[in-house]
Protein backbone atom coordinates (compact mmCIF):
# COMPACT_ATOMS: atom_id res chain seq x y z
CA UNK A 1 0.00 0.00 0.00
CA UNK A 2 1.13 3.22 -0.95
CA UNK A 3 0.59 6.92 0.17
CA UNK A 4 -2.33 5.51 1.84
CA UNK A 5 -4.06 7.01 5.50
CA UNK A 6 -3.45 4.90 8.28
CA UNK A 7 -6.98 6.28 9.81
CA UNK A 8 -8.61 4.36 6.73
CA UNK A 9 -7.32 1.18 6.73
CA UNK A 10 -6.88 0.63 11.16
CA UNK A 11 -10.15 -1.01 11.18
CA UNK A 12 -8.86 -3.83 8.75
CA UNK A 13 -8.35 -7.13 10.45
CA UNK A 14 -4.45 -7.80 9.83
CA UNK A 15 -1.14 -7.85 12.39
CA UNK A 16 0.46 -5.85 10.54
CA UNK A 17 -0.07 -3.57 8.20
CA UNK A 18 2.58 -2.32 5.73
CA UNK A 19 2.07 1.83 4.10
CA UNK A 20 4.65 3.28 2.19
CA UNK A 21 5.01 7.26 1.58
CA UNK A 22 6.74 9.62 -0.26
CA UNK A 23 7.02 12.92 1.66
CA UNK A 24 8.16 16.34 0.35
CA UNK A 25 11.86 17.65 1.59
CA UNK A 26 11.83 19.21 5.19
CA UNK A 27 8.08 17.80 5.97
CA UNK A 28 7.24 18.08 9.56
CA UNK A 29 4.09 14.94 10.88
CA UNK A 30 3.10 17.01 13.68
CA UNK A 31 2.84 15.55 17.41
CA UNK A 32 0.15 12.27 16.84
CA UNK A 33 -0.18 9.05 17.54
CA UNK A 34 -1.11 5.86 16.94
CA UNK A 35 -3.01 2.76 18.24
CA UNK A 36 -0.65 0.30 16.62
CA UNK A 37 2.80 -0.20 17.24
CA UNK A 38 5.02 1.45 14.23
CA UNK A 39 7.92 0.45 12.58
CA UNK A 40 9.45 3.72 10.57
CA UNK A 41 12.07 2.42 8.11
CA UNK A 42 13.51 5.32 6.40
CA UNK A 43 14.66 4.19 3.17
CA UNK A 44 16.08 7.56 2.44
CA UNK A 45 16.78 10.13 3.97
CA UNK A 46 17.02 11.22 7.91
CA UNK A 47 14.39 11.40 10.38
CA UNK A 48 14.23 13.10 13.59
CA UNK A 49 11.71 11.83 15.99
CA UNK A 50 10.16 13.33 18.96
CA UNK A 51 8.74 12.54 21.96
CA UNK A 52 8.04 13.90 25.68
CA UNK A 53 11.28 12.12 26.75
CA UNK A 54 13.93 12.18 23.84
CA UNK A 55 15.15 12.79 20.42
CA UNK A 56 15.69 10.38 18.03
CA UNK A 57 17.38 10.62 14.79
CA UNK A 58 17.34 7.74 12.36
CA UNK A 59 20.18 8.15 9.73
CA UNK A 60 19.26 6.65 6.01
CA UNK A 61 18.69 2.83 5.60
CA UNK A 62 17.85 2.21 9.59
CA UNK A 63 14.19 2.12 11.16
CA UNK A 64 12.45 3.35 14.51
CA UNK A 65 10.31 1.77 16.38
CA UNK A 66 7.50 3.60 18.26
CA UNK A 67 6.11 1.95 20.86
CA UNK A 68 1.27 2.06 20.63
CA UNK A 69 0.02 5.23 21.90
CA UNK A 70 3.25 6.73 21.89
CA UNK A 71 3.18 11.00 21.05
CA UNK A 72 5.33 11.90 18.52
CA UNK A 73 5.97 14.07 15.95
CA UNK A 74 8.71 13.06 12.76
CA UNK A 75 10.50 16.00 10.62
CA UNK A 76 11.66 14.19 7.60
CA UNK A 77 14.39 15.48 5.61
CA UNK A 78 14.19 14.09 2.03
CA UNK A 79 12.53 10.51 3.24
CA UNK A 80 11.10 8.09 1.63
CA UNK A 81 9.18 5.60 4.48
CA UNK A 82 8.35 1.99 4.57
CA UNK A 83 5.90 1.36 7.89
CA UNK A 84 4.74 -1.16 9.47
CA UNK A 85 1.81 -0.81 11.71
CA UNK A 86 1.11 -3.97 13.86
CA UNK A 87 -1.12 -4.77 16.68
CA UNK A 88 0.78 -4.51 19.90
CA UNK A 89 -0.73 -7.27 21.10
CA UNK A 90 0.97 -9.28 18.72
CA UNK A 91 4.09 -7.58 19.72
CA UNK A 92 4.63 -7.93 23.71
CA UNK A 93 8.34 -7.53 23.16
CA UNK A 94 8.25 -4.20 21.63
CA UNK A 95 10.44 -1.93 23.40
CA UNK A 96 8.58 0.67 25.77
CA UNK A 97 10.55 3.45 24.55
CA UNK A 98 11.74 4.79 20.86
CA UNK A 99 14.34 2.44 19.80
CA UNK A 100 16.87 3.36 16.14
CA UNK A 101 17.92 0.00 14.76
CA UNK A 102 19.68 -0.93 11.80
CA UNK A 103 17.82 -2.55 8.53
CA UNK A 104 20.29 -5.34 6.98
CA UNK A 105 19.70 -6.59 3.44
CA UNK A 106 16.77 -9.26 4.54
CA UNK A 107 14.73 -7.03 6.34
CA UNK A 108 14.86 -4.41 3.71
CA UNK A 109 13.71 -6.63 0.94
CA UNK A 110 10.81 -7.74 3.31
CA UNK A 111 9.49 -4.31 3.87
CA UNK A 112 10.22 -3.60 -0.24
CA UNK A 113 7.82 -6.69 -0.38
CA UNK A 114 5.22 -5.72 2.05
CA UNK A 115 4.47 -2.43 1.08
CA UNK A 116 3.26 -3.70 -2.13
CA UNK A 117 0.38 -5.71 -0.33
CA UNK A 118 -3.49 -4.97 -1.28
CA UNK A 119 -5.04 -3.89 2.44
CA UNK A 120 -6.44 -7.46 2.42
CA UNK A 121 -3.84 -9.22 1.97
CA UNK A 122 -4.04 -13.46 2.46
CA UNK A 123 -2.78 -14.06 6.26
CA UNK A 124 -2.01 -17.51 5.45
CA UNK A 125 -0.19 -17.80 1.97
CA UNK A 126 3.06 -16.16 0.97
CA UNK A 127 2.01 -12.56 2.10
CA UNK A 128 1.05 -13.84 5.91
CA UNK A 129 4.42 -15.26 5.63
CA UNK A 130 6.54 -12.31 4.56
CA UNK A 131 4.52 -10.13 7.15
CA UNK A 132 5.84 -12.99 10.33
CA UNK A 133 8.94 -13.08 8.88
CA UNK A 134 8.94 -8.78 9.39
CA UNK A 135 8.16 -9.22 13.16
CA UNK A 136 10.75 -11.87 13.52
CA UNK A 137 13.63 -10.06 12.06
CA UNK A 138 12.39 -6.57 14.29
CA UNK A 139 12.71 -8.82 17.27
CA UNK A 140 16.30 -9.76 16.24
CA UNK A 141 17.60 -5.73 16.16
CA UNK A 142 19.59 -4.65 18.56
CA UNK A 143 19.25 -1.01 19.47
CA UNK A 144 21.71 1.96 18.12
CA UNK A 145 22.48 4.47 20.23
CA UNK A 146 21.47 7.68 18.09
CA UNK A 147 18.85 9.48 20.74
CA UNK A 148 19.56 12.04 23.58
CA UNK A 149 17.33 11.94 26.88
CA UNK A 150 15.24 14.67 27.92
CA UNK A 151 14.66 16.10 31.46
CA UNK A 152 11.13 16.32 32.51
CA UNK A 153 11.21 19.53 34.18
CA UNK A 154 9.65 21.87 31.92
CA UNK A 155 12.29 24.44 31.95
CA UNK A 156 15.37 22.31 31.43
CA UNK A 157 13.32 20.38 28.68
CA UNK A 158 12.93 23.74 26.87
CA UNK A 159 16.56 24.12 27.30
CA UNK A 160 17.08 21.24 25.34
CA UNK A 161 15.30 21.16 22.47
CA UNK A 162 15.94 24.75 21.49
CA UNK A 163 19.66 23.69 21.82
CA UNK A 164 18.45 21.05 19.58
CA UNK A 165 17.37 22.91 16.93
CA UNK A 166 20.10 24.95 17.13
CA UNK A 167 22.79 23.26 18.12
CA UNK A 168 25.81 26.11 19.33
CA UNK A 169 29.61 25.31 20.84
CA UNK A 170 29.44 28.51 22.45
CA UNK A 171 26.48 27.82 24.58
CA UNK A 172 27.93 27.17 28.20
CA UNK A 173 26.55 26.06 31.49
CA UNK A 174 26.61 29.43 33.09
CA UNK A 175 24.43 30.48 30.66
CA UNK A 176 21.62 27.96 31.23
CA UNK A 177 21.80 28.08 34.86
CA UNK A 178 21.05 32.08 34.59
CA UNK A 179 17.46 31.24 32.30
CA UNK A 180 16.76 28.74 34.84
CA UNK A 181 18.12 31.71 37.84
CA UNK A 182 20.48 28.72 39.65
CA UNK A 183 24.01 28.44 40.44
CA UNK A 184 25.77 26.79 37.84
CA UNK A 185 26.42 23.94 40.56
CA UNK A 186 23.01 23.27 41.19
CA UNK A 187 21.54 23.68 37.95
CA UNK A 188 24.52 21.28 36.57
CA UNK A 189 23.01 18.88 39.89
CA UNK A 190 19.84 19.23 38.75
CA UNK A 191 20.27 18.57 34.97
CA UNK A 192 22.39 15.33 35.79
CA UNK A 193 19.72 14.11 38.25
CA UNK A 194 17.44 14.00 34.87
CA UNK A 195 19.17 13.07 32.31
CA UNK A 196 21.49 10.75 33.57
CA UNK A 197 24.57 13.38 32.16
CA UNK A 198 26.08 16.72 33.05
CA UNK A 199 24.91 19.60 30.79
CA UNK A 200 28.30 19.80 28.81
CA UNK A 201 27.88 16.00 27.98
CA UNK A 202 25.06 16.58 26.79
CA UNK A 203 25.61 19.34 24.35
CA UNK A 204 28.23 17.37 22.80
CA UNK A 205 26.02 14.17 22.22
CA UNK A 206 23.29 16.63 21.02
CA UNK A 207 26.05 18.29 18.42
CA UNK A 208 26.77 14.81 17.34
CA UNK A 209 23.50 14.11 16.64
CA UNK A 210 22.76 17.56 14.66
CA UNK A 211 25.71 16.09 12.72
CA UNK A 212 23.46 13.23 11.15
CA UNK A 213 21.11 14.90 8.44
CA UNK A 214 24.02 18.10 7.92
CA UNK A 215 26.46 15.16 6.67
CA UNK A 216 23.69 14.35 3.78
CA UNK A 217 24.84 17.86 2.03
CA UNK A 218 27.93 18.64 3.30
CA UNK A 219 31.81 16.88 3.98
CA UNK A 220 33.05 16.04 7.26
CA UNK A 221 35.39 18.49 7.15
CA UNK A 222 32.44 21.03 6.69
CA UNK A 223 30.23 19.59 9.46
CA UNK A 224 33.28 19.83 12.11
CA UNK A 225 33.97 23.08 11.26
CA UNK A 226 30.07 23.94 11.86
CA UNK A 227 30.22 22.17 15.34
CA UNK A 228 33.09 23.72 16.21
CA UNK A 229 35.36 21.01 16.36
CA UNK A 230 39.36 21.70 16.13
CA UNK A 231 39.83 19.65 13.32
CA UNK A 232 38.09 16.82 11.04
CA UNK A 233 40.24 14.37 13.26
CA UNK A 234 38.50 14.74 16.20
CA UNK A 235 35.17 15.30 14.72
CA UNK A 236 35.56 11.91 13.58
CA UNK A 237 36.90 10.28 16.65
CA UNK A 238 33.88 12.11 18.55
CA UNK A 239 31.76 11.03 16.41
CA UNK A 240 32.80 7.24 16.38
CA UNK A 241 33.17 6.91 20.01
CA UNK A 242 29.58 7.99 20.20
CA UNK A 243 28.01 6.03 17.14
CA UNK A 244 30.18 2.94 16.27
CA UNK A 245 30.68 4.30 12.99
CA UNK A 246 32.68 7.63 11.20
CA UNK A 247 30.63 10.13 9.76
CA UNK A 248 31.93 9.21 6.57
CA UNK A 249 29.10 6.50 6.81
CA UNK A 250 26.78 9.04 6.78
CA UNK A 251 27.98 11.48 3.91
CA UNK A 252 26.35 11.19 0.62
CA UNK A 253 29.72 12.23 -0.69
CA UNK A 254 31.08 9.67 1.21
CA UNK A 255 28.79 6.90 0.26
CA UNK A 256 29.20 8.08 -3.21
CA UNK A 257 25.66 9.38 -3.03
CA UNK A 258 24.49 5.68 -3.10
CA UNK A 259 21.36 5.27 -2.17
CA UNK A 260 18.86 1.92 -1.38
CA UNK A 261 17.40 0.67 -5.28
CA UNK A 262 13.95 1.79 -4.78
CA UNK A 263 13.11 1.09 -8.42
CA UNK A 264 13.56 -2.75 -8.43
CA UNK A 265 10.15 -3.04 -6.89
CA UNK A 266 7.18 -2.34 -9.78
Amino acid sequence: MKNVSLDDIDHVDRVVLPIGTDYPPGHLLDWHQHRRAQFLYGATGVMVVDTAEGTWTVPPERAVLIPAATRHRVRMLGVSTRSLYVEPGAVPWWPATCTVVDVPPLLRELLLSAVEFEVDYGPSGREGCIAALLLHEIAARAPLPFHVALPPSPDLAQLCREYLAAPDVAVTNAAWAARTALSERAFTRHFRSETGDSPAVWRARARLLAAVPWLRDGTVSEVAGRLGYASPAAFTAAFTRAFGLPPSRFSARGRGDRGPDLGRRP
